[in-house]
């Protein structure tokens, strides 16, 4: 009976030994496992951060020539040259501020409107860090012909940019400029403008 003993307890310590050999080397492998994903992850973030870092926000501007014509009665189209401050948040991310001089050419002797934009808007870049929706908000400043009014100006566009050259397509309503309606003065122009600039950063 003695051998069966001493028999049955060796298997035993054999298959617990066996046991804490698989058992260590699922908790090893487990662990470099674990290591591994930690770096991966510490590499990535830190990628991640070196980019953020490494791109250098600061200010550009711009030099724009615009072209347009107006939606409503009784102007012609619409000339202008613009310059534009703008700061670089983020690759994606920026803020403008936008002033020149525009003009609506109108038929006959002194009609012109002319004015003075100011801006602050919002661009923000869908594709490529190139291809970029824009939306300003500001006042336009009658300067000519003894019109003295101001009206609020809304500007929403679309436009691709380069580091250098700028294109945009527009949309501008003058809320409080005057319009010929059936032959009745009224107010809220819009235009349709076309916006060419060159650019560099300061």
């Amino acid at each position: 009976m003695k051998p069966k003993i001493i028999s049955s307890v060796h298997c035993k310590g054999g298959s617990g030994h066996e046991y804490q050999i698989v058992s260590k080397t699922i908790f090893t492998n487990s662990v470099k496992f674990f290591l591994a994903l930690c770096f991966l992850t510490s590499v990535t973030a830190m990628a991640q951060e070196t980019e953020k870092k490494n791109y250098d926000q600061g200010f550009r501007l711009g030099f724009g020539l615009n072209g347009g014509l107006p939606l409503q009665d009784p102007y012609d189209y619409n000339l202008g040259a613009d310059i534009r401050l703008q700061y670089d948040l983020s690759r994606k991310y920026s803020l403008t501020l936008t002033t020149g001089f525009s003009n609506f050419f109108v038929s006959g002797k002194d009609n012109d409107l002319g004015y003075i934009p100011v801006k602050g808007g919002f661009k923000a870049f869908v594709l490529k860090d190139k291809l970029y929706l824009l939306g300003e908000v500001g006042a336009a400043f009658a300067v000519t012909n003894d019109y003295d009014k101001t009206s609020l100006l809304i500007s929403p566009g679309i436009g691709y940019a380069t580091d250098v050259i700028d294109i945009s397509l527009r949309y501008d309503h003058f809320s409080d400029f005057p319009i010929l309606e059936n032959n009745t003065v009224d107010k809220g122009l819009g235009l349709v403008a076309l916006r060419i600039a060159y650019g560099f950063r300061l």
